[in-house]
């Protein structure tokens, strides 16, 4: 039997699943058709680790950090007894939201009807529920969420019965291990309203080919597409490695103790499936959290960080700010590069285009959300 996505058929995904010196791109429809988008929240980020914060953000007890995930209201909250939880943040009495933004609590307040819980979740005061039958404060909790820790990632699960992630990325860690990414704090954080498909994004991120193109006079020079390579595979990542074109260490802060040199100097992007996406470079991790709101919009928030140790450096603030104003500049090329991109995967002429092999990256990447999509034992 034959099973099919919205909009696409068998031979489009015929050409998407052909060897990398073969094969096509996704076809249109996989980025612009709601129903993909609606098929891909229910069958991969309902199903997927998602990072959320880094542990720094919530780092003392009682601190909090509250966002929307896939429609759900969720707070990450370091909580007295020294447990990060990540938790609903939606009262259990009338659905009101029991805290926003970010701060430090030793309570939840819901502004609605008082109800009152605690850094666990557990309701510790509902006001004039006297009479109430079988009602008890100890029986009420906010739902929590199985969530990991991983290199200083606070990551959740919609899905309880999923597998570990931890287990699925050891090569990937190894990989990145001598960078001690659990040492890293985040600096700056930057914002940006995305008009496109989150898989626009991710593609754009894991390859070099387009630095000729879109980043002539920045990427380019300094990271050529031409050299950038792709290791293979053995989990839900792909890493993009670019060598530096010049011997000369980056400016700005000194790498990572105990790097090797090529380390210090190359440049890596990476992907934890679907869209954990990692920039790695010297002493600097850039880390694009993503929010797919629909099949044409998605959040960004890019996150700065670097180690914890270095925010003690004279004249740090100046030297973010500067990291920070690069990061900006890269990005906004990038997003005209993804601009023109959504508006040619809208065309009604546009069909699925061929991959270089300097997109192996892409090639990973759509043999797993392939995996993920269809049906299981579909074609």
């Amino acid at each position: 039997m034959t099973h099919q996505l919205p909009g696409l058929d068998a031979d489009e995904i015929e050409r998407v699943r052909q060897p990398l010196a073969r094969a096509s791109t996704l076809p249109p429809a996989a980025y612009t058709n709601d129903d993909v988008f609606a098929r891909e929240t229910e069958a991969i980020f309902r199903k997927s680790w998602l990072p959320l914060a880094r542990t720094d953000q919530v780092a003392k007890p009682g601190d909090y950090l509250s966002m929307d995930l896939l429609g759900q209201p969720i707070m990450i909250v370091h909580g007295h007894d020294g447990q990060i939880r990540v938790m609903s943040r939606t009262c259990l009495h009338r659905a009101a939201q029991v805290a926003e933004g970010a701060g430090n609590r030793k309570l939840f307040t819901c502004p609605y009807y008082a109800w009152s819980y605690d850094t666990s979740g557990q309701l510790v005061r509902a006001p004039l529920m006297e009479g109430a039958e079988a009602f008890a404060e100890p029986g009420c909790r906010l739902p929590q969420f199985r969530m990991e820790i991983w290199q200083g990632f606070i990551l959740a699960n919609f899905d309880a019965n999923a597998a570990p992630f931890a287990p699925q990325v050891k090569t990937f860690e190894t990989y990145f291990e001598a960078f001690r990414l659990n040492e890293m704090a985040v600096v700056r954080t930057l914002e940006f309203d995305s008009h496109w498909n989150w898989k626009v994004l991710v593609e754009n991120f894991m390859e070099a080919y387009h630095h000729i193109a879109v980043h002539p006079e920045t990427f380019e020079p300094a990271y050529h597409a031409r050299d950038s390579r792709i290791p293979d595979n053995d989990g839900p990542w792909s890493i993009l490695h670019m060598p530096a074109a010049h011997s000369e260490m980056p400016p700005g802060l000194p790498p990572v103790e105990g790097l090797e040199d090529w380390q210090a100097r190359d440049l890596f992007a990476s992907v934890l499936y679907p869209h954990f996406l990692l920039g790695i470079q010297g002493s600097v991790l850039t880390w694009y959290q993503l929010f797919p709101e629909a099949a044409g919009r998605l959040t960004l928030r890019i996150h700065i960080c670097v180690p914890a140790a270095y925010t003690a450096f004279e004249g740090f603030d100046l030297i973010a700010e500067e990291i920070s104003q690069m990061v900006t500049a890269i990005h906004l090329e990038d997003i005209g590069a993804n601009d023109t991109v959504w508006k040619g995967l809208n065309a009604p002429m546009t069909g699925q285009g061929r991959l270089s092999p300097l997109e192996k990256a892409i090639w990973q990447y759509n043999q797993w959300w392939l995996e993920q999509m269809l049906p299981e034992g579909g074609t």
